[in-house]
């Protein structure tokens, strides 16, 4: 019913919307075919018309009218004559200009564009649109300098893009053409530069490339890139050191910390101006150490949630759609853990004008008044102008019918002939609004604009609204009728509308029929006829109840429905108001939810929804998860049964029931249990039926008739539910006709000749009153007419004899008792009983795809001859015989089924050089029928299987002797065999691999020339024509030369050897203490002399007794002196002993801790430089300090 209130709204609208007396022009094209009608323009260009140079220029300008208008076009203020022009044409039937640019300078084209449609009844004006062509002009060339900066600092690296029309996109890449990573470090500004609150050492790169997409040609154009180095401070103390000879030039190696700064904007306090629609976009980017985080705060106010955003890691406020309420002073605040800074932006909200009320279009009968309103507002206030047919108002013909004041026309006592086109001009300094509207003067009989022989559907008891939208001038008076037309519907329970909608507040059954409205005006009459429906309203007859059900359990939610048997219903089960988990646990049925093997997760509440084309019914319950009850508690426990139980407010369909609760046990009470028993039904057998609150000791249960009842209630707490109360005094409701019908009506076959039409019965409880029957009705489908019926009771089915075979039939099953019939029941489409199949498949044919796959394709059977519901087709085949000598024959029958109508299928897994023999079935419900033809194939060759078997025997010093077995599956002819194989030694490394090809008909080999006592991995497989089999290996091993194993036996033996083997040993143990003594003598040495060496940089030569050495330089960054000693000649030479500390390079190594816990890491690294040929070796090394980076350091 809203929707039909909403179409009510929209016809008035459109149609029927007035001002004075004034009626405005419909726009059924129906009724606009033959009026007479000023201009109105129905599509133009945009005000600021941006053109990509490439394409011609099109101007729009669209307009309609009866008769249909001319155009013109003015360009900057002055008359533009196209006709002059051989490159601007405009299109037939239209004002839009087409420019031809080719051969032609763009810029000639640009101007200030104004189109004027016209016909006799008046004119229509366009906007000025302005014509501008796109720019995207080249970058300037320019040089990048490379920057270096220290660790830590600020940066900003400039984009600078040329200006475009409209401006460009601006984005930073690498050479690769991947965005550069930004973050709350590093980001980019509203106006592209790239902004670091602080570098690090991994902002060094090479191609900082800043670029800019002009979006209006597509094009992309680079900025040179942009080196940055940084610097971090070590590097910088290096530098100085090495020039200056200072060790701590600067005395800390980390960049030193500071407080945020702005470097976007500038100052304490901005301001900022925005007009009304547009975006507002406020940035704020600081520079600190730490790196300063961005928040902002209005100070007057709240942020508009729905319409802000921040971006770029909150450094800039994004307001879409801005108002006037968005103005005021809005603060960004910068903060890192040293301190923070804040900046306050004014903004204030400026507006271009916009629509208040646009005029609207005006027809007037002669003699009639009205009214034409154009109000809009702006910041500031705008001014309002008028004009008549493009001429300003004031110089327009006077006419002593219209009268202009300020943003209103008024019209009094119109005259035919006086039909003109308004234009309404509203400017301010930052735009303009220009709208046309006409007046139209006519004479027009009435026209019915809804649709004749509608028909609106309501359910009862709702509102009915019936549409008469009309035309007419004058505006036409709307009269109802029902059925014979004796007399006008106006009052209860009619109400007439305005626009010609007649409302029925309440509608009922009786207020089904045809209706008709007729309008009339002076001129004339017209009526039409629309028909409404009042439907049952839908209603859940057994609504679902509350459980309380143990973890593990199954538990059943019932819904049974009654609705309009003309509506077409669905049903919908929600938890907690969404929708049902997936979960095959949750099976739906017609009219009921089943959750099998609950878990705590399935708790909630769920609802069963019933809804169609007009209206639904919901209804709901609840499900609590428990565990077993557990133990009692010393003090927790659950609560005792309530007691005295009470019915009062006695309906036939309602009873209320109160009670008292028992004790609580310390755990209050969340929630009451109340079941019932059906003493006439099912005596004995207890159901739930509602929940209650903890909270209320009183419930309003609402009753089904013909049931004996007797109510008991159980509480519930943490614990667990109490035991149930008493019960209740039985309270009788009386019988009526059933609400519903059986459910699970089906139709179908068990013989070929018969139809069996079940039910699921209808318990007591469902059936409303004694003398249950069923009223069972068939008919075959599209054949018959009439029903054929029986009433049975007391069974579940019917079957009905002597039908045709599978053959489609409408069954219906209503639900009879002793006081009535039920509603109108469903209609079920089952089938009488199928037979097999009459006919085998034709046209059985097979292709061979590969030696393990065939494709069998078959003429599916005509669907007469299958007698039943299609399942399918069954391939039925088998291996006849392998078309080897060798292999054995065997028959193995396999079956495939392929479901459906299908008409071929695969045939896997099969033996390749086989012969197979197949054929095919069609089969129903109730089998197959018969086998088509037997078909045979052959499988090509295949690869073969593995040889049989594989063993290495007669082993001697240079030979193995190997046999094997040809393959079980030879799938083919065998070609021959394929021998590989390769030394393995001690540590399992494979040496190099040699093939042999041996032929098909060999079983054996003998491998001569092979080395004696080494190990052999073989490699050995069969071949046919379609390629090698699977690979079986073997090792095996020839045999050692008895006489050398003697040798080397006697040798590990000799009791010389065992003595030339202590001997050494002992040996290098002395020499192990000896080099462990002196380089206890030299350890501590180094540490004075590096001590002494930063007041003496000359060489000190070693003392040739005590081993100590005498070479340190401090030229050489964090170098210990060398283990060697100094000639006068100035070379170094490596001293004989290896013993002593190892050479120390200026690689060096990590730090280490001496026994007596003394650092020696700058004495452990290797030396870089190696000896020459002639033992030489340079003493000195060069500096790490580069002189050049310093000097362009900045």
């Amino acid at each position: 019913m809203e929707r039909t209130r909403a179409r009510a709204t929209v016809f008035l609208m459109l149609f029927l919307g007035n001002l004075g007396n004034a009626l405005e022009v419909p726009l059924d094209p129906k009724v606009l075919e033959g009026l007479p009608q000023p201009p109105t323009i129905t599509h133009q260009s945009p005000k600021d018309y941006i053109i990509d140079p490439r394409e011609n220029i099109v101007i729009h300008c669209d307009a309609k009218g009866k008769p249909h208008p001319s155009f013109s076009w003015t360009r900057n203020g002055t008359h533009f004559d196209i006709d002059q022009d051989p490159k601007v044409t405009m299109r037939p039937h239209s004002g839009t200009l087409v420019v031809d640019i080719s051969g032609e300078k763009v810029e000639s084209y640009e101007g200030v564009y104004q189109c004027t449609a016209r016909n006799e009844h008046g004119t229509a004006v366009s906007n000025n649109i302005v014509i501008r062509q796109s720019r995207s002009p080249l970058w300037s060339k320019e040089r990048n300098e490379p920057i270096i900066v220290q660790e830590g600092v600020s940066l900003v690296l400039q984009c600078r893009p040329p200006a475009g029309l409209p401006p460009p996109i601006i984005f930073w890449m690498d050479i690769n053409f991947q965005r550069l990573p930004q973050s709350s470090r590093v980001s980019q500004a509203l106006n592209g530069d790239l902004h670091f609150s602080n570098v690090l050492k991994e902002d060094s790169r090479n191609d900082y490339i800043c670029y800019a997409r002009f979006p209006h040609t597509q094009t992309i154009q680079q900025k040179q890139p942009i080196t940055v180095t940084v610097l971090n401070l070590d590097a910088i103390n290096e530098t100085v050191a090495a020039l200056y000879n200072e060790t701590d030039f600067l005395s800390d190696g980390s960049a030193e910390e500071r407080r945020p700064t702005f470097l976007i904007p500038s100052g304490s306090s901005t301001s900022k101006m925005v007009l009304r629609g547009q975006v507002l976009e406020l940035e704020c980017i600081a520079e600190g150490l730490p790196t300063p985080e961005v928040s902002w705060s209005k100070v007057s106010g709240e942020f508009p949630a729905k319409r802000t955003s921040f971006l770029h890691f909150q450094k800039t406020l994004r307001i879409v759609d801005v108002s006037e309420a968005d103005a005021g002073e809005y603060r960004c605040t910068a903060r890192n853990r040293l301190a923070s800074v804040h900046h306050t932006i004014r903004v204030t909200v400026k507006a271009a004008p916009y629509w208040i009320s646009t005029p609207r279009n005006l027809v007037l009968a002669p003699r009639e008044r009205g009214n034409m309103i154009c109000r809009a507002s702006g910041t500031p206030k705008p001014t309002i102008t008028w004009a008549m047919n493009g001429i300003p108002i004031e110089n327009s013909p006077k006419d002593p019918s219209r009268k202009v004041e300020g943003d209103t026309i008024i019209f009094e006592e119109v005259q035919t002939g006086s039909s003109a086109v308004y234009q309404c001009n509203a400017s301010n300094e930052y735009g303009y609004l220009l709208s046309n509207a006409f007046v139209n003067v006519l004479s027009e009989t009435p026209r019915v604009l809804t649709p004749a022989n509608k028909v609106y559907q309501v359910i009862r008891n709702n509102r009915a609204l019936l549409d008469c939208s009309s035309f007419g001038s004058p505006i036409p008076k709307i009269t109802w009728f029902k059925d014979s037309r004796s007399s006008t519907l106006d009052g209860d329970p009619y109400v007439l509308h305005e626009n010609g909608t007649l409302e029925i507040h309440v509608a009922q059954a009786v207020n089904s029929g045809k209706y008709t409205c007729v309008a009339r005006n002076s001129l004339g009459i017209s009526e039409n006829h629309v028909y409404l429906e009042v439907k049952e309203p839908t209603r859940i007859l057994k609504q679902p109840e509350y459980q309380v059900v143990q973890r593990t359990r199954n538990v059943v939610f019932e819904c049974k429905v009654k609705h309009d048997p003309s509506l077409i219903p669905t049903m919908t089960w929600v938890k907690d108001d969404g929708e049902l988990p997936d979960d095959e646990r949750f099976l739906v049925d017609s009219d009921s939810l089943t959750i099998t093997d609950v878990t705590e997760n399935d708790a909630g509440t769920y609802t069963c929804i019933m809804a169609t084309t007009l209206d639904q019914d919901s209804a709901s319950a609840e499900l609590i998860v428990v565990e077993a009850a557990p133990t009692p508690a010393i003090v927790y426990e659950q609560p005792d049964p309530p007691t005295d139980l009470e019915l009062t407010d006695q309906k036939p369909r309602s009873v209320r029931l109160t009670w008292i609760p028992g004790d609580e046990h310390n755990s209050p009470i969340h929630v009451f249990l109340i079941q019932y028993t059906d003493s006439l039904h099912h005596h004995g057998h207890w159901h739930n039926l509602t929940l209650v609150p903890g909270a209320k000791t009183t419930a309003h249960l609402k009753l089904s008739p013909y049931v004996h009842y007797a109510f008991r209630v159980l509480a519930l707490n943490e614990v667990g539910l109490s035991n149930p109360s008493l019960p209740s005094r039985m309270y009788k409701t009386n019988p009526s006709a059933p609400d519903e019908n059986p459910s699970g009506v089906d139709g179908f076959g068990t013989e070929h000749d018969n139809l069996v039409i079940s039910w699921k019965p209808m318990s007591g409880h469902q059936a409303n009153g004694p003398g249950l029957q069923y009223k069972v009705m068939w008919r075959q489908k599209d054949v018959d007419t009439e029903w054929t019926s029986v009433t049975v009771a007391n069974v579940s089915k019917f079957m009905v004899s002597g039908t045709p075979t599978f053959t489609p039939y409408e069954v219906q099953v209503q639900a009879i008792n002793d006081y009535g019939i039920g509603p109108e029941p469903a209609v079920v489409t089952g089938h009488s009983g199928e037979d097999l199949p009459m006919q085998a498949p034709d046209n059985v044919q097979v292709l061979v795809l590969n030696s393990s796959l065939a494709e069998v394709h078959w003429e599916p059977v005509p669907p007469k001859t299958v007698r039943g519901r299609l399942k399918g087709y069954k391939v039925y085949y088998w291996r006849e015989r392998s078309l080897h000598k060798h292999n054995p024959h065997h028959v193995e029958q396999q079956v495939l089924t392929f479901s459906g109508n299908k008409s071929h299928g695969m045939l896997p897994g099969l033996q390749p050089y086989s012969l197979y023999l197949f054929n095919v079935r069609v089969f129903n419900g109730k089998g197959e029928g018969p086998a088509s033809s037997n078909q045979q194939f052959e499988t090509p060759e295949g690869v073969p299987g593995r040889p049989s078997f594989l063993k290495i025997t007669k082993p001697s010093l240079d030979s193995l002797t190997l046999e094997w077995g040809p393959p079980y599956d030879r799938n083919g002819r065998l070609t021959g065999y394929t021998l590989k194989y390769q030394t393995v030694n001690i540590s399992n490394v494979l040496g190099p691999v040699e093939e042999l090809a041996l032929p098909a008909n060999e079983t054996t080999v003998t491998l001569i020339n092979l080395k004696y006592s080494t190990r052999y991995k073989f490699y050995f497989n069969a071949k046919t024509g379609q390629g090698a089999g699977p690979v079986v290996t073997e090792e095996a091993a020839t045999i050692m030369d008895e006489a050398m194993a003697a040798r080397q036996v006697d040798i590990a033996t000799q009791g010389w050897f065992i003595g030339l083997m202590c001997a050494i040993a002992l040996l290098i143990l002395v020499l192990l203490i000896i080099c462990f003594i002196q380089r206890n003598k030299g350890g501590k040495y180094p540490v004075k002399e590096k001590e002494d060496a930063h007041t003496d940089p000359e060489f000190q030569p070693m003392k040739e007794d005590d081993c100590t050495f005498g070479e340190y330089s401090d030229t050489e960054d964090h170098k210990p002196l060398k283990g060697s000693r100094t000639p006068s000649n100035g070379t170094v030479h490596r001293d004989n002993s290896d013993d002593s500390l190892v050479d120390y390079g200026g690689d060096g190594g990590d730090g280490q801790f001496n026994e007596d816990g003394s650092f020696i890491g700058q004495y452990s690294g290797k030396s870089s430089a190696r000896d020459t040929a002639g033992g030489h070796e340079s003493s000195e090394a060069p500096s790490p300090v580069n002189t050049s980076a310093m000097n362009s350091f900045v």
